[in-house]
């Protein structure tokens, strides 16, 4: 979520339950509507603990859920410059075909795959230069003993490269369900609903904003920061970015350069076939 947008929602938010507040102190009794204050106040603080406790436990998975896709994001970027490398001690039939389907990799992961996450429609799709990369592999027959062990490396990395990309997409998906979203509304809706027989009109009105207007700005910033980490990819603040791939086609280009080697990849600036 866009910081400013955020920033409006939560003004709005507060200014609507504060007012409601006002509102109903105008009528209120003096010393709420509630007889016996400390019986209504533990009442309320099993109320606020049960949701902090839910809330608290669900942000954590959700933070586990963004950290993943930050690692897998890295860990992608990592496997694909060490290919980049281990492609060159393959056949040379196949050597430059591999460098460069492995630089539209990169290019796609940064590029259009990376719009597909922000806008949340990459779904089940594969990268389709991880699908040329295996076409590739599959022709190679490696004669001596250094092709065939990088082919079993290139193997093993492509296992792990496949996996970290599993990792960095699996947070664009949302790991809360929707009756989960539900429960947690509406227990913040009951939560300043009973804020609301607090209205004592024998109170100011600073002190009976500033009592509710607390309470709706803790929880509307704890449910912006689940969101937050629900859907860790696109833009604003805090959010993933390709950061960790477009560094890894800097350095592709400048191992490319210090081998003497010349390749030509079959795709544009942003991985989308010729």
């Amino acid at each position: 979520m866009n910081v400013i947008i955020g920033i409006v929602v939560l003004v709005l938010v507060t200014g609507l339950t504060v007012a409601a507040m006002l509102a109903v102190r105008r009528r209120a009794p003096e010393g709420s509507y509630f007889t016996d204050g400390d019986r209504a106040s533990g009442v309320f603080g099993v109320l606020a603990t049960g949701f902090s406790v839910l809330l608290g436990f669900i942000i954590f998975l959700a933070f586990t859920s963004y950290d993943e896709s930050r690692q897998g994001a890295e860990t992608e970027a990592t496997i694909v410059a060490q290919q980049v490398q281990t492609a060159q001690f393959m056949p040379e039939d196949s050597s430059a075909e591999l460098t460069g389907e492995l630089t539209c990799y990169a290019r796609s992961v940064a590029g259009t795959e990376w719009h597909a996450l922000n806008k949340g429609n990459l779904g089940d799709a594969i990268n389709p230069w991880g699908a040329e990369l295996f076409r590739t592999i599959s022709t190679v027959d490696p004669k001596t003993a250094t092709e065939q062990s990088a082919y079993d490396r290139w193997m093993d990395q492509t296992d792990d490269r496949e996996q970290a990309r599993i990792d960095r997409v699996h947070g664009a998906e949302g790991i809360i369900p929707g009756p989960l979203w539900i429960a947690l509304f509406v227990i913040a809706g009951v939560i300043f609903a009973y804020m609301l027989f607090f209205a004592d009109r024998a109170e100011g009105a600073v002190t009976q904003g500033m009592l509710m207007g607390s309470v709706t700005v803790v929880i509307t910033l704890l449910m912006f920061l689940l969101v937050f980490f629900d859907h860790p990819h696109g833009g604003g603040a805090g959010r993933l970015q390709p950061t960790a791939m477009k560094r890894t086609l800097g350095l592709i280009d400048v191992q490319l350069e210090l081998a003497g080697l010349s390749v030509a990849p079959p795709c544009d600036e942003a991985g989308n076939a010729r």
